[in-house]
């Protein structure tokens, strides 16, 4: 697994510890030279040549012949020259389709995977295989495959295969990638992104195999001096709705009618503009002459362009009148009509107006108390907004009943209206579109089909919304909802059990909690993952998470990180604890990321040290309880959960627990910009100051002081759908362990733990307290919101301030 060219140096495309490049001086990443202009065309040059030797060939001809002979040697130089010029030009031509088919065809030195120094890996499928990647194994994985781990270390290199076209498919099955000392994983670059599809799938089961130290089971862990670049295609992360999306797609929701011996002819009247059902009337015309009047004026008497649907049920004929048949003859453009008989089953669509062309309608014999089939109508329509639905109407006999219904409901997808260009969503990806009530719960998920109607503010949408979704500023409240995309093509994955197989999470959840995660330590020397998918990752237990930033330090310039650590454009949903953690770590960007049906604490900055940490635009809905932390549960698993308490103590989940959040700030000195809380079990955004610090990060900083320290940036969040409140600040939790005179655990919900001026404090410095009015500024309005303008919304949702 050797692979060292003859000089022995470091591959072309590795990137040192704290982002210095290995690359000569002048290198610009991303600059390509450009290629001079290229030379005249060979039909100029030989134009000028034959120009040449004409005028050359009369001057000798016109000399007098004494004068031949040195005439003649100045003209052969001159042909000497004309013909180096010539050969010179033709040279330049030549060298500039060289150097255009070459550039062509030359690796892009920015791509990992162009780098002509790889060899390409292909290991197969072997669960049992232990893979080291060590110093002089630069490999290109090229096909799929499945291996028990994967160690990078020493300089080694892996890399996934691309093209151009981005045409390859390439699963790999592990149970953990380790990079270390060294070691390199490439998955695209910021200025190559990767454009296959590229999966990795960590596996195992808790109780299977060994934990490695400082990074357990089933994860991609960086160590020290270890690099991860991961980094798919780019597409907007996240946007607004820009019209408002109605139950089912369409304005009034679809309609749905079916009932027994309604007899006569039951008619609907439709809206086509808005396929809202106007009327609903029935008509017996089995029975009374008076009804077929009634039904000849009201289709006179509407106007052309409204939709017509009928059903007969039980019967309709014995006194539907002639002169009515030749109105729905005429107006409608029946055929059978005229012909309908005693008890047959008979079912129409159709325009008044329209004529035989805008018309459907269906026929039955009625047999023995039965007929041969349903007699259905059906007629496809648009409306003024372009969302397209089927009108149907339908007629039977079955076993003596008669039966007769009607539908409207949109068909072929709906359409979605956007407030920003969302061209880089495809068909096929997954969308998520935020609750706008009071319920997290109706938040709803959807796939994207092809609309080639569409704009680019524009998609449609595969099912049919079950709830609606608001798309409108409010009486100046923007009650829009979020929409987020959680497709992307580089996608890391958990694989899970088919069901619950660990006794303490089984009894809280009727599914497999134990998934993938990826765990970052300090001193590594590259970290950026840029639009990447995190499906079923986090595990139910302390520090395994999707993402992981564990005890960093500074990761940005202050860290000696020329090229500052980020996430970027990362959608994590359906994960299983939490979403993004920052342990003692500062310095992280993290944008455009979405956090989507996740356990516990979302946006999770950690023990109250943490700081200079920028979360921008980034997206959190669908927040639920787990059972890691006090404050991340329910009431039941508060209940149940009683290991770390002191003695018999049963806790309080009012007091205890219950205060789960999308975003959990445990330092002011951290900013949140542009964020959407759309939905969490207890509270949006909460704000927690620790007077000392707390986990792992206690012996690091005894006192954070934290209440003295200015705040952050906080501005432009919105924070909307959650069960208990928007908005926590200062409400703290329990920073000393349970005890006899606490039993309550350590972490916990402390409603005790309020601002009280320091005894060492110092009157002059700014404290949280007095910075609330910088933060709130709350108007109540008739639609359960609450607003500061331009800095926070925060929507059906309450707000608890303690102090």
């Amino acid at each position: 697994m050797q692979d060292t060219d003859a000089r022995g140096s470091s591959p072309a495309f590795l990137r040192p510890q704290n982002g210095s490049s290995h690359r000569s001086a002048g290198y610009v990443p991303g600059r390509i030279a450009p290629l001079r202009p290229p030379p005249p065309s060979q039909s100029h040059a030989s134009a000028e040549f034959t120009s040449a030797r004409q005028e050359a060939r009369a001057t000798f001809a016109s000399l007098p012949s004494g004068q031949n002979h040195p005439q003649a040697e100045a003209n052969k130089h001159k042909n000497t020259l004309i013909c180096f010029a010539i050969s010179s030009l033709s040279l330049f031509l030549a060298l500039g389709i060289f150097l255009g088919i070459a550039s062509k065809y030359a690796p892009d030195e920015n791509c990992p995977d162009q780098n002509p120094r790889l060899t390409n890996w292909n290991p197969g499928k072997d669960p049992e295989k232990r893979v080291i990647i060590k110093k002089g194994d630069l490999f290109r994985l090229n096909s799929d495959a499945t291996v028990h781990s994967i160690v990078i270390q020493d300089g080694g290199l892996l890399v996934f295969g691309d093209d151009k076209e981005g045409s390859k498919n390439i699963t790999l099955r592990t149970r953990f990638i380790l990079i270390k000392d060294g070691g390199m994983l490439h998955v695209g670059a910021e200025k190559c992104r990767y454009k296959s599809k590229a999966t990795i799938i960590l596996y195992g089961k808790s109780n299977e195999d060994a934990d490695v130290p400082e990074f357990g089971k089933k994860f991609i862990g960086v160590g020290p001096e270890g690099t991860l670049e991961l980094h798919g295609h780019q597409k907007l992360s996240w946007t607004l709705l820009s019209k408002s999306v109605n139950f089912s797609g369409l304005a009034c929701g679809h309609y749905s009618f079916k009932k027994n011996f309604s007899r006569g002819l039951n008619v609907r009247v439709i809206d086509q503009d808005t396929a809202s059902v106007l009327e609903v009337l029935k008509f017996d015309t089995h029975d009374f002459s008076e009804e077929s009047l009634k039904l000849q004026n009201l289709l006179k008497n509407r106007s052309p362009g409204r939709i017509i649907a009928i059903a007969v049920g039980d019967s309709a004929a014995k006194n539907l009148l002639e002169e009515t048949r030749i109105t729905i003859q005429n107006l409608l453009g029946s055929k059978f009509v005229r012909g309908l008989s005693y008890r047959q089953a008979w079912a129409f669509v159709g325009v008044i107006g329209g004529g035989n062309s805008s018309c459907n309608e269906s026929v039955r014999d009625y047999e023995n108390h039965s007929t041969g089939g349903k007699a259905l109508a059906q007629k496809e329509f648009f409306t003024v907004d372009g969302q397209k639905f089927v009108v149907r109407a339908y007629s039977e006999w079955n076993d003596g009943v008669p039966i007769s219904g009607f539908q409207v409901e949109p068909i072929d997808g709906v359409i979605l209206n956007l407030l920003d260009d969302v061209s880089s969503w495809e068909p096929g990806d997954q969308i998520v579109v935020a609750s706008t009530d009071y319920s997290m719960y109706q938040t709803e998920e959807f796939t994207l089909l092809p609309c080639p109607e569409c704009t680019k503010h524009q998609v449609k949408v595969k099912e049919k919304p079950q709830f609606p979704h608001v798309g409108e500023v409010i009486d100046g409240v923007d009650m829009r909802a979020e929409v987020g995309v959680l497709t992307r093509n580089i996608l890391i994955k958990g694989e899970t059990e088919k069901t619950c197989y660990r006794e303490k999470e089984c009894q809280f959840f009727n599914y497999d909690t134990f998934g993938g995660h990826i765990k970052i330590l300090k001193n590594f020397t590259s970290v950026h993952l840029s639009y990447v998918e995190l499906k079923q990752m986090g595990q139910q237990q302390i520090g395994s998470y999707p993402v992981h930033f564990h005890l960093c330090g500074d990761v940005d310039e202050k860290g000696g990180y020329s090229f500052k650590t980020y996430i970027e454009g990362l959608s994590i949903h359906h994960c299983f604890s939490r979403c993004v953690t920052i342990h003692a770590t500062n310095g992280l960007l993290i944008k455009d990321t979405i956090g989507y049906d996740t356990l516990g604490h979302c946006f999770f900055i950690e023990d109250g040290i943490e700081q200079r940490n920028t979360l921008f635009h980034n997206l959190g809905l669908v927040t639920k309880p787990g059972t890691i932390l006090p404050t991340d549960r329910n009431s039941s698993m508060c209940i149940g959960i009683r290991d770390k308490v002191y003695g018999s103590y049963v806790p309080v989940p009012a007091t205890d627990c219950m205060a789960v959040s999308t975003f959990w700030i445990s330092h002011p000195n951290n900013h949140l910009i542009s964020n959407a809380a759309a939905g969490s079990q207890d509270a949006g955004i909460w704000y927690l100051f620790h007077r000392i610090a707390t986990g792992d990060s206690h012996s690091l900083a005894i006192e954070t002081k934290s209440e003295l320290t200015p705040l952050g940036i906080f501005y432009n969040n919105r924070v909307h759908s959650n069960f208990k409140a928007g908005l926590f600040i200062d409400k703290g939790v329990k920073t000393t362990n349970a005890s006899a005179d606490d039993p309550r655990e350590y972490l916990c919900l402390d409603n005790n733990a309020r601002f009280r001026p320091h005894q060492d404090a110092d009157p002059e410095k700014p404290r949280v307290a007095a910075l609330i009015d910088r933060l709130i500024s709350f108007k109540n309005n008739d639609h359960g919101a609450w607003v500061r303008g331009g800095d926070i919304l925060i929507q059906n949702s309450g707000v608890m301030i303690e102090d």
